[in-house]
C-alpha cells in the first residue's frame, strides 16, 4: 500500500531540486497548473511544460511527452486526472528523475506499482506549492 515519504524527505527533495517537468501544464493563467507552476518558477525552479496541446507556457517550450524532454528532470509533477497516472508513471519509469509527484487530488495505486523499482520518491495527492511553502519557504 502506498504512503507518501516523510516531511524530511520531501523537504530535502525540494531543497536539492532545480527542474520540474509539469505534465498537463496549461498555458491559461486561470488554471491551477499554471498558477502553481508559476509560483514554483518564482521560487527559483526551472519549469518544463509537458503538454502536447500547447507550444509554450510560462515562457518555456512545451514538450509532447516526458521522453521528448532533452534536459535533466528532478521532479515530474503531474496535473492530470488520476486515471491517467498509471500511463504517465510507466512513461516516467523510462527516464531519469528524483521524484514523481501527483498533485492534490491525483492518486492511483497502479502508478506507485509502476514506479516501485525506480529509485526516485513517489508523492501523490499533495500540492507541491503548499509543500514548498511549508517545508522550504521563500
Amino acid at each position: 500500500m502506498f504512503t507518501n515519504p516523510d516531511q524530511e524527505q520531501i523537504k530535502k527533495l525540494l531543497s536539492e531540486s532545480k527542474t520540474i517537468a509539469v505534465v498537463g501544464l496549461s498555458d491559461k493563467p486561470h488554471r491551477t497548473s499554471y498558477q502553481v507552476s508559476e509560483a514554483m518558477q518564482r521560487a527559483g525552479y526551472k519549469i518544463i511544460p509537458v503538454n502536447p496541446t500547447i507550444t509554450e507556457s510560462l515562457g518555456e517550450k512545451s514538450y509532447q511527452q516526458l521522453s521528448d524532454v532533452d534536459q535533466p528532470i528532478d521532479i515530474v509533477n503531474v496535473f492530470r486526472r488520476s486515471e491517467y497516472l498509471p500511463k504517465i508513471a510507466q512513461e516516467a519509469a523510462s527516464i531519469d528523475f528524483k521524484a514523481f509527484w501527483g498533485q492534490q487530488g491525483v492518486f492511483h495505486e497502479e502508478a506507485y506499482a509502476a514506479l516501485k523499482s525506480h529509485d526516485g520518491l513517489v508523492i501523490m495527492d499533495t500540492c507541491i506549492k503548499v509543500a514548498h511553502s511549508i517545508l522550504v519557504g521563500k
